[in-house]
């Protein structure tokens, strides 16, 4: 987007909450000075032609009422001595592109950097960014993103219905691949990795990849297509770069990186190496968005991985084990599936306490079956064994689609009525 005041430079916009003991419109501009030419002082360098050209703008301040003690500790504004109010709200400021240019690290740095060190902030939190099409299309993007993951998968006009490998920790090479093989059978289309088993000892990737392969494509043969195992590739770029290839060798349709963890940089390279869809999760996202008054909202991490080239990515799930509510959970997959800079929209992958029941919140919410629901429990837990857990879940977005209540849905079909009964009792 170009100046919105008539000027010629090439602008990106990011949104902030703010909280500081001086006026918004003083603490927008320190983090325009800080987050582009300026700093703490005036600096001779600092002429009227470089801060037309690299200054970034305060475009918008949008007051909320102010609070009477700060959200966060500043030792700035403990030696200053402030018993005042600390005034909060939005804020918006337009970054020159020229400044970053294609660079994930720096636009990160720029967007959220120093600012969250800032001492005159005791709050700020990256709400969003708007990038021009032109600039975003400067970076990677998605390869794959929902249309490829089902092209992948086979799967269409329903959502993949997919697990993850469990016990997270202590299974070797061939437990993971007799219990792949279980899963298989039982229909299910999209099985992952735990985050926390990469390249351990007791079942190395290489041994893993070999055991698990084989059953995947035996039962590939049976089905007709592919399903999807995206074994975690997590660790040095070099390392995923070789994985991946390993992979892709092996006839694998799908990798998994621990994103936060290996990084913007690692992604994009995966991403632009790479021929298979990336499967980000996001563990750890509860430190950078955990308090209301830091961080940075998903709808802002969402479309810095989708410039990276994540195809796939976590948004937790409703009425799950983790600390987001409902709505948050909901918001964070509609952002994925929003057209952003051009780019393809990312598959969001609900995960952490689900089961068939909640099947018609999440489709009355999107209104797509554009996702990966994931069950644990709620498949392998259930009483008629894997194939009925895949088959409730099946049956719950059959009914849900249809916009049939699912106590009446279950009545002539055993799987669904039994999960209803099992795992209703535990909302």
């Amino acid at each position: 987007m170009l100046r919105s005041d008539g000027g010629e430079r090439e602008e990106f916009r990011a949104r902030y909450f703010v909280e500081s003991p001086d006026p918004l419109q003083k603490a927008a501009e320190i983090i325009a000075g800080e987050q582009s030419s300026g700093t703490f002082l005036d600096v001779p360098g600092e002429t009227a032609e470089l801060k037309r050209r690299a200054r970034a703008r305060v475009t918008r301040i949008d007051a909320h009422p102010p609070a009477l003690k700060p959200a966060l500790p500043s030792a700035l504004v403990e030696r200053r001595g402030h018993a005042g109010l600390f005034h909060r709200g939005e804020i918006e400021i337009a970054f020159p592109v020229d400044n970053i240019g294609a660079n994930l690290p720096t636009l990160l740095a720029t967007v959220a950097g120093n600012l969250y060190e800032l001492g005159e902030l005791t709050g700020v939190r990256l709400l969003d960014l708007e990038l021009p099409t032109s600039y975003a299309q400067r970076f990677p993007g998605p390869r794959f993103g929902v249309a490829g993951t089902r092209a992948k998968a086979g799967v269409f006009g329903r959502p993949l219905i997919g697990t993850i490998i469990k016990p997270s920790i202590g299974l070797d090479a061939a437990q993971t691949a007799a219990l792949v093989d279980t899963l298989l059978a039982g229909g299910i289309d999209f099985i992952k990795d735990d985050e926390l088993t990469a390249d351990p000892a007791h079942a190395p990737f290489e041994q893993r990849l070999a055991a698990v392969m084989p059953v995947v494509h035996r039962h590939a043969d049976r089905l007709g297509r592919m399903p999807m195992y995206a074994i975690n590739i997590s660790g040095t770029v070099d390392e995923m770069r070789r994985r991946h290839d390993q992979v892709l060798r092996a006839g694998g349709t799908c990798v998994m990186a621990s994103i936060n963890w290996v990084g913007f940089s690692t992604v994009q390279h995966l991403r632009e190496h790479g021929e298979l869809p990336i499967h980000g999760h996001r563990n750890g996202w509860g430190a950078l968005t955990r308090s209301p008054e830091l961080g940075m909202s998903f709808a802002a991490y969402n479309k810095l991985w989708r410039l990276a080239g994540v195809d796939q990515l976590h948004v937790g799930g409703p009425r799950g084990k983790f600390c987001e509510p409902d709505a948050t959970v909901i918001e964070a997959a509609r952002s994925c599936l929003k057209s952003f800079g051009g780019s393809t929209p990312v598959m969001p992958v609900f995960s952490s306490g689900q089961w068939a029941g909640h099947a018609p919140e999440l489709f009355a919410a999107l209104g797509s079956t554009d996702l990966m629901h994931l069950a644990g429990g709620g498949i392998v837990s259930h009483p008629g064994g894997v194939a009925a857990g895949v088959a409730s879940m099946r049956e719950a977005w059959e009914a849900a689609a249809a916009g049939v209540p699912l106590q009446r849905y279950a009545d002539e079909r055993p799987a669904l009525r039994a999960a209803l009964d099992k795992f209703g009792s535990l909302v």
